[in-house]
């Protein structure tokens, strides 16, 4: 078995299962060589993957969540500043704080009528022609609009932000040179005027509430202010786009378990998102480097060595999921870490699954005999995982009443 897990061809339609099966049956903990700079070690287990998370004293996330180091210059150009998700407790707690009661179970459950309100408008917005391209006219719709309503941005701004995520999330070999830096450069323009908007005219949105913050004492910087735009914006939209993308092709070619969703689609849809979310598993990867040696699944992990947790292997592991290759929407328990675990377990994960469950309801009962035409374009990136396009056509409808 040939073992690649850097080249985005092994993700050029999901997630390579293949090679995941083989490693967690042969080198659970295997030692991957990188031609462009240090090796690492590829975790592939669930209760590896689930242990190294949650170990933030002996695995770090500085200097990066990414397998490839930043370059010397990102780091000048950030004046040593760090994004939230290359920060550990407590450091990363403190900043965490300042955002988490936007996302927490209570608030994001109050945002559900509204989320439901878009969820029909962006539907409404195609169905009347009968085909679409899925990815951008219906599942990334609803993220950028929700990130774009929760910093207190015009909701076609978060549609533009929303098409630099997709160019910074691309493999650099899939771009034009530098590609990926002027995305975010271009992102960090549009936040540097949203921080003249919002001390010019606070309103009560996140982004005033992120530059009025403080921590130990002392308000957020422009650049501090810029990383947490990135992340939030860049975040924000990964896995409802890309669980709704990729989980519409598996309940598409799994029609009985469709079926079955469909016949009772209100008390069914959350076991069955929970199933989709493991099934997709949308973040392919996380990085983590080794704080000491340490002996780990039999292996001597060297300090400073970089261990990589991959969750679309964890998420199909037979020690913890009965038949974890078969599609199914009813599966309880389903303990998936789609959303990661530990601290640094995605904080937006409650108003992801409000988003997810808005989108689906419209989509399963609005959009009949839906299908795919043609072969959809993945994205092409070994760390996120989703279709990049992917047009749809189904039997044209009316605009919702409301």
């Amino acid at each position: 078995m040939k073992i690649d897990l850097l080249d985005p061809a092994s993700f050029s339609a999901g997630h390579p299962f293949a090679q995941y099966r083989w490693l967690r049956e042969n080198a659970p903990m295997f030692w991957h060589e990188n031609p462009h700079g240090a090796g690492f070690w590829a975790v592939t287990r669930y209760k590896d993957v689930y242990d190294v998370d949650r170990n933030f004293q002996a695995f770090s996330s500085e200097p990066t969540i990414m397998i490839m180091d930043p370059p010397p210059d990102q780091q000048a150009n950030f004046g040593g500043y760090k994004m939230m998700l290359m920060m550990d407790p407590p450091q990363h707690t403190a900043y965490r704080k300042l955002i988490r009661q936007e996302f927490t179970v209570g608030p994001a459950a109050e945002r559900a009528p509204r989320l439901q309100a878009l969820a029909r408008q962006i539907v409404d917005a195609v169905i009347e022609r009968g085909e679409c391209d899925f990815v951008s006219e219906v599942a990334g719709e609803m993220p950028s609009y929700v990130i774009a309503e929760l910093m207190g941005l015009p909701l076609d701004d978060g549609r533009e932000l929303y098409k630099l995520t997709e160019i910074i999330h691309t493999a650099p070999e899939a771009l034009p040179a530098h590609a990926g830096a002027e995305a975010v450069l271009k992102m960090f323009q549009y936040g540097r005027g949203v921080i003249e908007e919002k001390r010019a005219r606070p309103k009560d949105d996140l982004a005033t509430k992120l530059l009025q913050a403080e921590v130990d004492g002392k308000r957020l910087d422009d650049i501090e202010f810029l990383l947490f735009f990135l992340l939030l914006v860049d975040a924000g939209g990964d896995t409802t786009r890309n669980l709704l993308s990729a989980g519409l092709i598996a309940l598409l070619e799994n029609p009985d378990q469709l079926a079955w969703l469909k016949s009772d689609l209100p008390a069914r849809l959350p076991a069955a998102r929970e199933e989709l979310l493991r099934w997709t598993s949308p973040v392919v990867y996380m990085r983590r480097t080794a704080k000491r040696d340490i002996e780990f699944c039999g292996e001597t992990i060297r300090e400073g060595q970089k261990v990589v947790m991959y969750f679309g292997s964890a998420n199909r592991d037979a020690a913890k999921f009965d038949a974890p290759d078969r599609l199914d929407l009813s599966r309880t328990p389903n303990e998936q870490i789609a959303f990661g675990t530990g601290p640094h377990g995605c904080l937006g994960q409650h108003i992801a699954r409000i988003e997810i469950d808005a989108v689906l309801s419209e989509v399963l009962t609005r959009m009949q005999g839906i299908e795919i035409a043609g072969t959809p374009e993945w994205l092409p990136s070994n760390f996120i995982s989703g279709p990049k396009r992917m047009n749809v056509r189904f039997r044209p409808g009316q605009k919702s009443a409301a």
